[in-house]
């Protein structure tokens, strides 16, 4: 939940804080005219890493205030669980790919060969909340929306033998009828 408020935090300064600054006249950005198409890509990545990230925060919080009653513990705070950890993956990807961008608005022109490995550098974070992260978000998808140990025992009851049943005359030991020779109550 931390790590999502501080990507909502940033992310929300940098949209009013945008690489090369405003024009003076007309106080649009002086990215959006010279290197449209990748300012374009730079705040679209910017606002998707804001709102999922503040997804990912509300979905967290609805955690902590769920009510914890034995049924909410099947489906829906795994659910929210679930789309907290996605959204929060998905702002650490679009925040990855603003700041990407960024670094290529500022010094492809100048300092390309610097912009090159910082851009490569800035997937191991998104490798290392992948590799820590993702494997527990299949493990619970699978075990929320898959099927369940009620669902294996009915596939699996037609399969187990039923005893054999023999006929009364062959029926070992006490039938329902003949009591006569045992006494089972117990005197006290």
């Amino acid at each position: 939940m931390i790590v999502g408020t501080l990507i909502a935090a940033v992310m929300f300064t940098t949209a009013f804080t945008v690489p090369g600054g405003n024009d003076q006249k007309s106080g649009l950005p002086i990215m959006l005219h010279t290197d449209s198409n990748v300012f374009m890509i730079f705040m679209i990545s910017n606002g998707l890493s804001l709102f999922s990230s503040t997804t990912s925060v509300l979905m967290f919080l609805g955690i902590l205030t769920a009510r914890y009653a034995e049924d909410d513990f099947l489906v829906s705070l795994p659910t929210k669980l679930i789309l907290g950890i996605a959204c929060l993956f998905f702002s650490i990807v679009t925040m990855m790919i603003s700041f990407a961008t960024a670094l290529y608005l500022e010094l492809h022109k100048t300092l390309s060969w610097v912009s090159i490995p910082l851009i490569l550098l800035s997937t191991f974070p998104v490798v290392l909340f992948s590799a820590l992260q993702f494997p527990l978000l299949i493990e619970m998808v699978i075990r929320t929306y898959g099927s369940s140990i009620f669902d294996k025992h009915s596939k699996h009851a037609s399969s187990i033998k039923k005893p054999q049943q023999y006929p009364p005359q062959q029926n070992r030991g006490l039938t329902t009828t003949d009591t006569s020779d045992h006494d089972c109550s117990m005197k006290v």
